[in-house]
């Protein structure tokens, strides 16, 4: 009797029934007749064997069935098995939780191929057989830009032959990773024009990384494991850093290229923190800008946390709080041009006040109340009473389309009659939140709101024209986040109109070569915060640089980022690096 007429007999009787279909080959014997793991991985992006059932056998390279773990293992083609073909990876991913063999053993198993978000694995594993010790086969020594295609390398273990470079660490406490890269990267459109080969440049960036992850598919893994020894407020990573060699299983989760370790790597600290920059005698004025990332101090009085944005706690904001007080003042500056302040009035218990009680009692702030805008931050202008003293009144561009008006202030150096006019600013940024028409992003590098940008910049510009200029006016300096990149279109605004790039100017960024950057975003750098001086001033000023203290530092150690890690000390105070500009007025 047939299969179908037992089953058509057993269901006119009521019978049940139970169908025996095999869905998977069977292992049979260690040594017999196998797929070889090349085969199914093909050259191509996928498989070209998906949804096939398949017998393999080849070396367990790295075990993840642990806790925490991605469920399954890595098994590789012994060295002698390969097909010498560069171009087709000799191992898979074996996703299963069945619990025979370890690193170093040679397995037989049974699975069906699949491709899970670009990975190559077997799965629905059945008969699983430890077939013996093994030899490891040997890593594949590769490079960054990568020597060969990374897909002909997937689940295989791998060693780079060269040190590489952290471009970034904004997931480290989050998911354990970190960016590496043969070199640090810049934003392209920090020495490139917006455009197609801006574009080009930064899928080039993206594609030469691969990430150093932890070996767990989990979140805020405790403890953070990069740098080895924990990371804490004295033992970091910073972007800079170096990494050598790292060995391990090259893997594809997430939409990226990951590393999954077998040895320790080793981390040298390549990009130390960096030393308060001195001040020259000959200095007449001073001026830091820093964007404050959310400076809100709740009800004034201790409580009221949290608030819309910045702190969520009193003691957040007191650990916040230190390490501005630290990154503002270590510098030895007159004037403060800050951004991401909370926009909360100039009364006793304001944001402003709290900050330059802060600062010393020698601070004091400018104020322009009934002027400040509607938006939930400002851009304040704070000053050392014994060094500049303000001439004329305080200004607020009116009718800025943001609600976040730039504040003008013209200030003396104790020496003489000379005033400089400090202007500062703070533009939308990037994000694309809301954004439409011109607004959106036009795919050439500049990201959203870029027409906004440019457009209050220019309207600035108007506004400044209108503003009195006394004959002892030595020039003017615009400075605060402009959330443009040097060669953008709101900077290119600044440059036509004579201003120029202080920073860029003293520390020019090329491609290979941007040690005075602002801001690093996914793996790559530029400048978005800016002291730009008017052609009048530029005689007058005598350095400009940025202070590397935030920027490069992990995430994990910001004031608001869990988990809380104890930092003394400016580091991280911000997301931002602060600015430095030196001014020398002409003698009475």
């Amino acid at each position: 009797m047939t299969t179908l007429s037992r089953l058509l007999l057993n269901a006119a009787l009521g019978l049940a029934t139970t169908l025996c279909v095999p869905t998977q080959a069977v292992a049979e014997a260690c040594g017999a007749p196998a797929t070889a793991i090349h085969t199914i991985q093909g050259s191509g992006s996928a498989s070209p064997m998906v949804g096939q059932t398949v017998t393999v056998e080849g070396i367990l390279t790295r075990d993840s069935r642990h806790k925490g773990g991605f469920g399954g293992f890595y098994l590789q083609q012994a060295d002698a098995e390969t097909d010498q073909n560069p171009a087709t990876s000799e191992a898979l991913f074996i996703y299963t939780r069945q619990a025979a063999g370890k690193p170093g053993q040679r397995l037989r198993l049974t699975g069906i191929v699949k491709e899970y978000h670009g990975l190559t694995e077997l799965v629905d594993v059945g008969k699983l057989t430890v077939c013996g010790e093994g030899k490891m086969p040997r890593p594949i020594e590769v490079s960054l830009p990568w020597s060969q295609p990374p897909e002909s390398l997937e689940n295989m273990r791998v060693r780079f032959a060269a040190p590489l470079t952290v471009i970034d660490h904004y997931n480290l406490a989050l998911y354990g990773e970190l960016t590496l890269a043969a070199a640090d990267q810049v934003m392209p459109t920090e020495y490139l024009a917006p455009g197609p080969a801006a574009v080009r440049q930064a899928r080039n960036n993206h594609q030469h990384r691969v990430f150093l992850d932890d070996g767990l598919a989990v979140r805020n893994p405790d403890p953070v494991p990069w740098p080895p020894g924990g990371l804490d407020g004295r033992n970091t990573v910073r972007a800079g850093d170096t990494v050598s060699q790292l060995q391990g299983v090259l893997d594809f989760r997430f939409g990226q290229w990951r590393v999954q370790p077998d040895r320790q790597p080793v981390f040298k600290a390549s990009n130390e923190r960096p030393q308060p920059p001195g001040r020259s005698d000959g200095v007449h004025l001073r001026v830091v800008t820093l964007n404050l990332e959310n400076y809100f101090n709740g009800n004034g009085q201790g409580a009221g946390f949290p608030t819309a944005r910045g702190a969520e706690s009193l003691a957040a904001f007191q650990d916040q709080s230190q390490r501005l007080v630290a990154a503002l003042t270590l510098p030895d500056p007159d004037i403060l041009a800050v951004t991401e302040l909370e926009n909360d009035g100039y009364g006793p218990d304001s944001a402003v006040a709290e900050l330059a009680a802060q600062l010393g009692a020698e601070w004091r702030f400018v104020a322009t109340p009934g002027d400040d805008g509607s938006d939930a931050i400002r851009s304040a202008l704070l000053y050392r009473t014994d060094r500049a003293t303000p001439v004329g009144e305080a200004s607020r561009q009116p009718s800025e389309p943001m609600g976040r008006p730039p504040l003008a202030q013209m200030f003396q150096a104790r020496h003489g009659d000379q005033v400089v006019r400090i202007v500062v600013t703070h533009l939308k940024s990037k994000s694309c939140r809301n954004a439409s028409g011109k607004d959106s992003d036009q795919k050439d590098g500049q990201g959203c709101f870029n027409h906004r940008r440019s457009q209050a910049t220019e309207t600035m510009l108007d506004w400044l024209g209108s503003l009195p200029a006394p004959a002892t006016l030595a020039g003017t300096l615009i400075t605060g986040d402009l959330n443009s990149y040097a060669q953008e279109d709101p900077v290119q605004v600044l440059y036509r109109q004579g201003f120029t790039s202080l920073v860029h100017h003293f520390h020019p960024c090329q491609p290979d070569h941007c040690p005075n950057h602002s801001y690093r975003y996914r793996g790559e750098k530029g400048t978005l915060d800016y002291a730009l001086a008017s052609a009048s001033l530029m005689p007058h000023v005598t350095h400009a640089q940025t202070w590397n203290i935030n920027a490069d530092e992990p995430r994990a150690l910001g004031y608001d980022q869990p988990p809380r890690i104890p930092v003394s000390g400016p580091w991280r105070s911000s997301d931002h690096n602060p600015v430095i500009t030196d001014i020398r007025l002409p003698s009475p």
